[in-house]
């Protein structure tokens, strides 16, 4: 059986991730830093809790040593993050913070665990507000969002993916860019967005990849994304 952790996944596409996952069979562990609402969103869906905070080193420690002790790790799901809109100092470094830093010490702290598993991937959500080429395509909704930090953080998570991707051959990493979705993100009105079902597809098909799946690939609906 696969063992899938998900960061940030007590609401939003990460939860219906899991939700994903489960019904596909996979033993889930839902990360998340509010111990109420992640054993709620666990409890609800089949899951098991973990807490996990992405900015905080020892609990991310300590979430990945649970993990470790009650039966290793197979797939991880970086997909905790912020979206704060205001152009100032402390808000920029709470948005890498949580988007890009979170993903290297979660990453990190997995490795261990993933190495001992015999189809090792992670994920890592990403965004077209991140992209070149979706920035300067009239086509794509992300030419026409400015999205300062946000969009630099979720460039950074893209080159962590290549280069996790290149250092750590053994594990297969990939980026993916879920969509313009109906959540929650930034506090904002997303309900244009499509529904969070399909969204959270496109990261399951990457989650469920086997051992000659991609790796280091950026990818939006099944298809590449340009850097």
């Amino acid at each position: 059986m696969t063992t899938t952790l998900i960061t940030g996944a007590n609401k939003g596409l990460g939860k219906e991730t899991a939700r994903q996952l489960v019904a596909l069979g996979h033993t889930v562990w839902i990360g998340a830093r509010d111990e109420a609402r992640g054993r709620a969103a666990a409890d609800e869906l089949g899951a098991r809790f973990v807490q996990l905070d992405v900015t905080d080193d020892d609990s991310v420690s300590a979430a990945l040593d649970l993990v470790d002790k009650e039966g290793g790790l197979d797939v991880l799901v970086n997909n905790a993050g912020i979206a704060l809109w205001a152009l100032n100092g402390p808000e920029a470094l709470q948005v890498f913070d949580t988007n890009a830093v979170g993903v290297v010490r979660v990453t990190e702290a997995a490795l261990p665990v993933l190495r001992r598993s015999a189809n090792p991937v992670v994920v890592n959500i990403s965004s077209a507000l991140g992209s070149f080429a979706a920035n300067h395509d009239p086509a794509k909704p992300a030419s026409h969002v400015s999205a300062i930090v946000y969009g630099a953080s979720k460039s950074a998570v893209s080159m962590l993916t290549v280069q996790y991707a290149r250092a750590v051959p053994e594990v297969k990493f990939n980026a993916v860019e879920p969509g313009y979705t109906d959540t929650g993100l930034g506090g904002m009105d997303n309900s244009a967005g499509r529904p969070v079902e399909v969204s959270a597809g496109s990261v399951v098909q990457l989650a469920v990849i086997g051992p000659d799946g991609p790796t280091g690939t950026f990818t939006e609906d099944g298809l590449t994304l340009g850097w």
